[in-house]
């Protein structure tokens, strides 16, 4: 397995404009010159986090038809959040668009009631375990930060290390990854909960949040980051900052630190319904 390029986009995002927001993303994307594997929008990157379900798209609306040509023109996945209207219900959609126009998706699971989500979008209850270059990753979306429960990386099989006689487990996924649009006032626990998502799962975190300030005057301070397994950040992206960075994940790191500390054979066995 190769080593995985990701790049971060930490921005504002239009209140409720899908046309300002795409054309302002393609901007900040033209403007990503290195060669990525990888670029992560954050949360409702077209419209920003509103209940106003009448700002809703299709899976054929300008915004797929963006992330499809956008994903060809840069070589590479981008992924991000949206709003979805599919049979007669709405959801908040992270699409996992691939550069040859095939895409996967992943609705999020945990709505957040203090905005009343709920009221306004269906649940998902399904995850998305996808691959890019070798590496298995598992997008996620904002609130779900707060469920170590659905974010927990599952023992798949037990094998042995080509390096050593130390059994370790083969685990669901290498990377966590979580777009958001998570307020500033709550930022403590946005930068609490990702190291411990990394320490806990025993992989990388990529958590990927706006800035700015939305139709309902709530501030975002971005706090945008990369943790390793140990725990340790790796991304150098201030808060309040509208850039965009790009960090190379070690494949080996990660395979050398679960060969010498192979906790997931100690992880209890559950079943989530």
């Amino acid at each position: 397995m190769e080593d995985l390029k990701i790049t971060l986009v930490q921005t504002q995002l239009h209140w409720e404009s899908v046309e300002k927001n795409i054309s302002m993303f393609d901007e900040l994307l033209n403007a990503v010159k290195e060669q990525t594997d990888l670029i992560v929008l954050p949360e409702m990157f077209s419209t920003g986090f509103t209940m106003n379900t009448a700002v809703a798209e299709t899976m054929q609306g300008k915004s797929i038809i963006w992330l499809k040509e956008k994903a060809k023109e840069k070589n590479c996945v981008i992924t991000g959040s949206l709003m979805i209207k599919e049979n007669g219900k709405n959801y908040n959609r992270l699409i996992w668009m691939q550069p040859d126009g095939s895409f996967e998706t992943y609705n999020k699971r945990h709505l957040f009631r203090m905005a009343n989500e709920q009221n306004h979008f269906t649940a998902g209850d399904k995850k998305l375990i996808t691959t890019l270059k070798g590496w298995k990753i598992c997008p996620l979306i904002c609130y779900d930060l707060r469920f170590p429960v659905w974010s927990r990386n599952k023992v798949k099989s037990k094998i042995k290390s080509e390096k050593s006689e130390v059994e370790h487990n083969s685990l669901e996924y290498d990377l966590l990854l979580y777009v958001a649009n998570w307020p500033a006032r709550r930022s403590l626990a946005w930068n609490m909960l990702i190291p411990a998502r990394a320490v806990e799962n025993q992989s990388y975190v990529v958590a990927v949040n706006r800035i700015g300030g939305d139709g309902h005057d709530v501030d975002y301070s971005g706090d945008s980051a990369v943790y390793n397994p140990l725990g340790e950040k790796l991304s150098s992206i201030k808060p309040n900052e509208n850039t965009h960075e790009t960090i190379t994940l070690s494949r080996k790191f990660l395979q050398d630190y679960r060969d010498k500390f192979p906790a997931a054979m100690d992880a209890d066995d559950f079943e989530l319904k």
